[in-house]
């Protein structure tokens, strides 16, 4: 097995001082299955080609193993890529197309027959190996993808959002497969996708990139319970973490309602004078009773829990919230409904730093607040 490291990465492109991937220093762990994510422009896809060769350094040096491979030609660097578009001859038949690379680098036919026929079992491709690509499914040409891949045997596999061509139910499958796959083989990998759910099921780690920047790298746990920071928190989870901008007054206040930090919380917050923002995951802000009022704007039921969303008047403005409830649920658009956080809370610095993670309840002798006229609420 084969660790690799970004250490002080940076690519800057042709015609702008502003750099792809900016000193990106990262670890990845022999036979570590690493995610690299981000929105569209974050780096992530020139960070993997970084790594594979196919986009030069501008300053800082990439080791695979112990070798400084920062200068080292793409097909010296014993990794193998698998494409977002498969990439496969059209003309040559699926074990042709796996043993390729093999006959290019003058493997002999016995060998490259069996590494083949191998890798197919392993896949469950062996009774497709003599259709052409064309005769395929979208999953069984990913899974063709792979397998070339997987039958060069290199040190470092790379992946670069292979499983966005699929359809929803197979991307959920194949990627259930690419991770157990994984396992088996044991070896090193590093994934690019800008599908942050696919991140989070699949790392064993995950690095979250923004403009060129590594934000955080960590399990996908600690990402989702403690973001460093406030794109941390706003990226990480599906439906998205309630930001809300709560200003310099004292005490915080959602709507008109008070809200109550554990002791932890509170020593952050007294010394944290300047404007701060609170974080909540929609499961922790319970529908039903509560001392703000709400009202609804949509329910999403998806059988085994219902997202709620909802509008609330803010500091003079209409506010999206969202929660997560199990069902059933009874609520229904334009109903007024009542509210309370009862789990986890994030407090994040003006800087959007997070400052501290904490328990927090909404004070119940607060004024009831009557909700928004306007349901079509600002995002925070």
């Amino acid at each position: 097995m084969t660790a690799v490291r970004y250490d002080e990465a940076t690519r800057t492109y042709e015609g702008t001082d502003i750099a792809a991937v900016d000193s990106l220093s990262l670890d990845v762990q022999d036979g570590e299955l690493l995610v690299l994510v981000g929105p569209s422009g974050s780096g992530k896809s020139t960070a993997l080609r970084m790594l594979a060769g196919l986009e030069p350094l501008n300053a800082g040096t990439i080791y695979i193993g112990d070798r400084d491979v920062s200068n080292v030609r793409p097909r010296d660097r014993d990794i193998a890529m698998v494409f977002q578009n498969y990439a496969l001859y059209p003309q040559l038949s699926v074990a042709e197309n796996m043993g390729f690379a093999l006959k290019q680098a003058g493997v002999p036919k016995e060998e490259r027959t069996s590494r083949v026929r191998e890798t197919a079992r392993i896949l469950d491709l062996t009774p497709y190996l003599d259709r052409k690509p064309k005769h395929l499914s979208g999953g069984q040409r990913q899974r063709v993808a792979m397998g070339r891949a997987i039958v060069r045997q290199p040190a470092v596999y790379l992946m670069d959002e292979p499983l966005s061509n699929l359809d929803a139910k197979l991307r959920v499958q194949t990627r259930t497969e690419v991770v157990e796959l994984q396992a088996r083989l044991g070896v090193t990998t590093v994934y690019v996708t800008h599908d942050q759910v696919e991140a989070m099921t699949m790392g064993h780690r995950v690095a979250v990139l923004k403009d060129g920047v590594l934000q955080q790298c960590d399990t996908p746990q600690t990402l989702y319970h403690e973001p460093l920071n406030l794109f941390v928190a706003g990226f990480i989870g599906s439906p998205a973490m309630n930001l809300v901008p709560v200003g310099e007054e004292r005490p915080l206040k959602l709507g008109g309602s008070a809200i109550e930090l554990a002791p932890p919380g509170e020593a952050a917050l007294a010394d944290s004078p300047g404007p701060l923002t609170v974080g909540f995951r929609p499961e922790a802000l319970q529908v039903g009773e509560g001392p703000l009022r709400a009202k609804i704007r949509t329910v999403e039921d998806l059988g085994s829990e219902v997202f709620v969303h909802l509008a609330l008047e803010h500091r003079g403005q209409p506010l999206a919230l969202v929660s997560k409830m199990m069902p059933p649920f009874d609520g229904r658009p334009g109903d007024s409904i009542g509210l309370q956080i009862v789990g986890a809370t994030h407090l994040f610095a003006d800087d959007g730093s997070r400052l501290v993670s904490t328990t927090a309840t909404l004070d119940t002798t607060s004024e009831r607040v009557s909700v928004p006229t306007d349901t079509s609420p600002a995002t925070p």
